[in-house]
């Protein structure tokens, strides 16, 4: 009994790892297929979805073909009742005329008046002849267009299967242009943020370590009060001296940056908030737009060019100091460059 009992340990020992490795593997297989199914059923559905909204065009086409087609039918339809009944008619007369015939052999003494039923039926007869030759070629011009409308409807499929590959083929060019675009703009836009720090290195020497002039953001701001007395838009005689050294190095940056990145320099005049109102200026927009127009005008003079240059005039309404103390008053009377793309 000992050794029986030894065997049966021994064997369930070997037994449960096999069965462990059973349940792994069988749950191994059962995640294996959800995954595929999700996959797939995933697929389907991108698939399905893009071809629904054109399935529901030509659905709307293939229901006003049918509708047509629909009402051609019921013309053909009325045509060949009309055409039944023609026939019915013409067997109906053609037994009259064998009954008149009849009489008329034996009613020799009513020869004359049956010769002209018979001629008055015979024209009717071939009048009947007429109408039922017009209902077919009408039938057969209803068949002709029916067949039109077959070959339409064929055109239509194939203009649809043309226009679906010709749209997805625009579609990726599109997206590549798209990015060839992007690309571009990025690598001049990285070209002009250099040549702006060099000009803005380059005015930062030329002007001295002054500490009312200041690089803020993408834009070198200096106070209006160095260029302009109040309420004037006409330079000071001292100005000459700071645009001077402003004008040589723009026009060195002038020179080194390539001809095909369309920069300009702007110069943007701003007031404080004070009102102005004289013959000359009527609001603080026409007294900033004119420094900013005195500025552009000077550099011109100087040999900058003038398709890089743009004035604007922003008046009180972009102030850099919300304030209302002499000095923020002071600080928001500026003249702003910047160096920027067309």
């Amino acid at each position: 009994m000992a050794l029986a009992r030894g065997r049966r340990a021994h064997y369930q020992a070997n037994v449960w790892p096999g069965f462990v490795d059973m349940l792994s593997t069988l749950l191994l297989v059962v995640i294996f297929l959800m995954s595929l199914f999700m996959v797939t059923n995933y697929i389907i559905t991108q698939a399905s979805t893009g071809k629904d909204t054109m399935l529901s065009r030509l659905n709307r086409q293939l229901s006003e073909l049918t509708e047509l087609l629909a009402l051609e039918r019921s013309k053909k339809d009325a045509a060949e009742d009309n055409l039944a009944a023609l026939q019915a008619t013409l067997l109906n007369t053609e037994a009259q005329k064998k009954r008149l015939t009849g009489l008329l052999g034996d009613a020799s003494g009513e020869s004359d008046d049956a010769a002209g039923r018979i001629t008055a039926l015979g024209t009717q007869l071939d009048e009947q002849r007429n109408i039922t030759n017009d209902a077919l070629a009408k039938v057969e011009l209803l068949n002709q267009q029916l067949a039109a409308l077959r070959l339409q409807l064929a055109a239509l499929n194939e203009a649809l299967e043309a226009s679906e590959a010709k749209d997805k083929d625009s579609q990726d060019r599109i997206a590549d242009l798209g990015q060839r675009l992007n690309v571009a703009l990025a690598i001049k836009a990285r070209e002009l943020a250099r040549y702006r720090s060099n000009f803005f290195g380059e005015l930062r020497k030329t002007l001295g370590q002054r500490k009312d002039f200041k690089i803020v953001g993408d834009r070198f701001v200096f106070p209006s009060d160095v260029l302009f007395d109040p309420g004037s838009a006409t330079l000071k005689p001292g100005a000459y001296d700071q645009l001077n050294k402003l004008a040589a190095a723009l026009k060195e940056i002038e020179g080194n940056i390539p001809t095909n990145i369309p920069w300009v320099m702007r110069v943007d005049g701003h007031t404080d908030i004070r009102p102005i109102s004289s013959s000359i200026f009527p609001s603080n927009w026409e007294l900033s737009a004119a420094r900013a127009i005195s500025v552009v005008r000077y550099l011109m003079g100087r040999g900058i060019a003038p398709e890089h240059l743009v004035a604007a005039g922003f008046g009180e309404y972009q102030p850099i100091d919300s304030g209302q103390s002499p000095a923020a008053l002071a600080r928001n009377r500026r003249i702003e460059l910047k160096l920027t793309e067309r």
